[in-house]
């Protein structure tokens, strides 16, 4: 690892330098096992948070109170430190913009799951493309939004990226973003209309996915254009 960065006071960023990585698209992830002095292992998956640049990757992870990996990752591990990794995995919830054939895109993010969301977003920035791409985000409090700053800076460049924030436990009082959790007249003001064809991809807490889904669904949307990806952990953001 050749460095740290904290993007809340839950969520870090490890960056890696891994040599041999055979590459990986935006929504992958990959492995990580930790094997402790007395020969106890434990793995964990975490999503990779950047599109492929070599050796270089980033990934993101939430510390979760109790978890095996999660408060070393999170708190112990420091530059220098070598991890035992494996991947990339998954070939489902993946988007590239080479690949995308131009349709609009819509990424929904619980939380720590905008990790992911966040590699297809950089991706598409990379590439220099203008594939319309909406980003909707569910936090408990703005001291919870992952990347904030970056997403800001994305749809300020003016290609066709837009950025909804949705704040469920706590908002300041000049909180122009959406307050409380996303609903179903929410998706209706964000998402594409599905007419409009384009994709959706989903990461989070499993309760906030699919409920993200249903709602789509009964909106209209064809559910082979939807894609989510889930995970236990701290629940609904």
């Amino acid at each position: 690892m050749v460095g740290t960065v904290d993007e809340t006071p839950a969520v870090r960023t490890l960056q890696l330098v891994v040599p041999g990585w055979p590459g990986h698209r935006p929504g992958q992830h990959l492995d990580v096992r930790l094997t402790a002095p007395d020969g106890y292992r434990a793995q964990r998956s975490y999503s990779i948070a950047t599109p492929a640049d070599g050796e270089r990757l980033d990934l993101g992870v939430e510390r979760l109170d109790g978890g095996e990996v999660s408060p070393y990752l999170n708190g112990e591990l420091r530059a220098g430190d070598q991890l035992e990794l494996r991947g990339p995995i998954g070939g489902y919830f993946v988007w590239d913009p080479a690949l995308g054939g131009g349709e609009p895109v819509l990424l929904i993010g619980g939380g720590s799951g905008v990790v992911p969301l966040m590699a297809m977003a950089r991706a598409r920035r990379l590439a220099g493309s203008n594939v319309p791409m909406r980003w909707l985000s569910s936090s408990r409090t703005l001291a919870d939004v992952v990347y904030r700053a970056e997403v800001e800076q994305l749809a300020a460049a003016g290609d066709g990226f837009e950025v909804f924030q949705a704040l469920s436990r706590d908002a300041p009082p000049d909180w122009a973003g959406h307050r409380g959790r996303i609903d179903e007249a929410r998706l209706t003001e964000v998402a594409w209309p599905p007419e409009a064809g384009g994709r959706t991809f989903i990461c989070g807490p499993t309760t906030f996915v699919e409920a993200m889904a249903r709602a789509l669904l009964k909106l209209g949307h064809d559910p082979a254009r939807i894609k989510t990806e889930r995970f236990g952990g701290t629940g609904a953001p």
